[in-house]
């Protein structure tokens, strides 16, 4: 089993290491535009390998994709990060020729390779590689809504006072700020309803944070948040590599599903060795949906943009 991951920025490495962690391949390669910078990741990574206890290779390049050669699974995390005050929309007349050029140049090397988009603003990066290198869907694949679903998780725990482990969260749409739709009717705690424990109001309370959690992180940090995107981008190769046939929401293309055509958006679905195996049903009621079907008149308006390009 061999995998890439394109960028070797923060988000990039983290996504490397738990790969590496979990041994989730053989070879494991990082690839990066910066001269050295995915070489002395790989390097400083492997120097892990005996404190750790993985058996992982991992190696560097400088843009050299005949490297990559061979992958199975390859993580697109390459693009800019998004700064304080900077919508994800913004992003999309950088990255998108960064996520084309990558996506032609993984399958060059690697025809058979499934893709996941991590590279933001994912909603429309996901769509411009599935769209630009004419992949069957179930090889294309956001990861978002996993980190979106995390998030909300966290802030239903700190709420609760619960182990965030014990809960089942889920959250739908677009991958931005105001596309999000945390489906708080159907998050449990143990099987229970979240409702059961928290008042309207502090539930209201956990939805908004969620919403703004990226945009919360990057106004601390002063950059994009990476140890749970990276965790988030790990977990999805996993289910793939090793056809666990998980139920994750994630960016895929829909036709027809949840009344949409024609669009890469966050649903739950079931991942394994094929990538993605089935597109589950939610069964929105008549608010989510509604909700949804706004996400992605918000998320076809940022694909709109890539006309331009």
């Amino acid at each position: 089993m061999k995998i890439t991951v394109v960028g070797a920025g923060a988000v990039g490495a983290t996504c490397a290491d738990n790969i590496a962690r979990k041994e989730l391949c053989n070879e494991l390669v990082i690839l990066d535009i910066k001269e050295g910078v995915a070489e002395g990741k790989a390097m400083d990574l492997m120097q892990t390998a005996t404190l750790l206890g993985f058996d992982t290779r991992i190696t560097g390049s400088t843009n050299d994709y005949a490297k990559t050669a061979g992958t199975d699974v390859a993580v697109i995390t390459s693009g800019i990060p998004r700064k304080p005050g900077m919508t994800r929309e913004e992003l999309i007349g950088i990255n998108a020729g960064i996520v084309k050029s990558v996506t032609e140049n993984i399958l060059q090397h690697s025809p058979d390779a499934i893709i996941v988009v991590i590279s933001n603003p994912m909603d429309t990066m996901t769509y411009l590689a599935l769209k630009s290198s004419g992949l069957p869907k179930n090889r294309i694949i956001g990861m978002g809504g996993i980190l979106d679903s995390s998030r909300f998780k966290y802030f239903l725990s700190t709420a609760m006072g619960c182990p965030a482990t014990d809960l089942q969260a889920v959250v739908v749409g677009g991958h931005g700020d105001t596309t999000m739709i945390p489906l708080a009717r159907l998050a449990t705690y143990q099987g229970t309803p979240v409702s059961n424990y928290l008042d309207a109001e502090t539930l209201k309370k956990v939805v908004a944070d969620t919403m703004v959690g990226g945009a919360t992180l990057t106004g601390l940090l002063g950059t994009s948040a990476w140890y749970a995107p990276g965790a988030a981008g790990a977990a999805l190769v996993e289910a793939i590599v090793r056809d666990e046939k998980k139920m994750f929401p994630c960016c895929v293309f829909l036709e027809g599903e949840y009344g949409q055509n024609d669009i890469c958006i966050g649903v739950p679905v079931v991942i394994g060795r094929s990538g993605i195996e089935k597109i589950i049903d939610y069964k929105l009621n008549e608010e989510e949906q509604a909700a949804f079907n706004k996400s992605a008149d918000a998320v076809r308006s940022m694909n709109a943009a890539l006309e331009n390009l």
